[in-house]
């Protein structure tokens, strides 16, 4: 599949990761609907960004924490904007808490956005979806998602299950729209200030990922082979492997 005249969905586009994969997108031709949350000064400028890359594209904000508002987002981008071809589900929160640490309100919401927003946005993607087109989703992970650890407790456990509902939902919505994730390693240094030097120590490659990777592995993952689906692919110089 070409992204070029597509609409791609991008949840928490504004900035970090979510920004890289717009202006990716962009540069292959696709129209963009950038969701944010709280970071409307800077989805502003992402959107001047991508609209100077010569396609179309528009801002929308939702709550992902609201389940009212997670619930609309994709009727309401859908009404403004028509058909879209393809979700990413990227939109996460990213605490650094322990298990014994982990109160009912971090597990909460840690859930809601990482894993239920995803669920909820998938179904109403695949709902509006023109019978017979073809769609694509693609899910944001983190390599702790397939080996769990004691850090960042909830944030890992959330991921863990939407690496779950990446391999379930390519099962359930084929053949019409494939399904897949990347699960990313030391891309940025993370957004709460818990950058440590420690954090390349155990990456095989011994380097930070670029932006443009992530852009490149995206599009892999979008205009790529309609034959894989239901594949995470690590992002992550091969630090899941140790």
């Amino acid at each position: 599949m070409s992204l070029k005249g597509k609409t791609v969905l991008i949840t928490g586009a504004a900035i970090r990761v979510g920004k890289a994969m717009a202006l990716s997108a962009a540069d292959a031709g696709a129209n963009m609907i950038l969701h944010y949350g709280s970071s409307e000064a800077e989805a502003e400028k992402t959107l001047a960004e991508v609209q100077a890359k010569g396609v179309q594209a528009e801002k929308i904000h939702a709550n992902l924490n609201d389940t009212e508002e997670t619930q609309k987002l994709i009727e309401n981008a859908h009404d403004q904007f028509g058909q879209i071809d393809v979700l990413i589900n990227n939109a996460a929160i990213f605490g650094s808490i322990g298990f014994l640490d982990t109160a009912i309100e971090d597990w909460q919401k840690h859930f809601q956005i990482n894993l239920t927003a995803p669920f909820l946005l998938s179904q109403g993607f695949a709902k509006k979806l023109p019978e017979g087109s073809k769609g694509r989703i693609l899910n944001i992970l983190d390599w702790r998602a397939l080996r769990p650890g004691a850090d960042h407790f909830p944030y890992t456990i959330s991921k863990s299950g939407l690496a779950a509902l990446t391999k379930s939902l390519a099962i359930s919505l084929a053949p019409n729209i494939s399904v897949n994730g990347i699960a990313l390693g030391a891309i940025l240094p993370p957004s709460d200030g818990g950058l440590s030097e420690k954090i390349l120590k155990d990456v095989p490659l011994n380097r930070w990922a670029t932006l443009e990777e992530v852009g490149e592995t995206m599009r892999f993952l979008l205009e790529g082979p309609e034959y894989i689906t239901g594949e995470i692919v690590h992002l992550d110089g091969g630090r899941h492997l140790i």
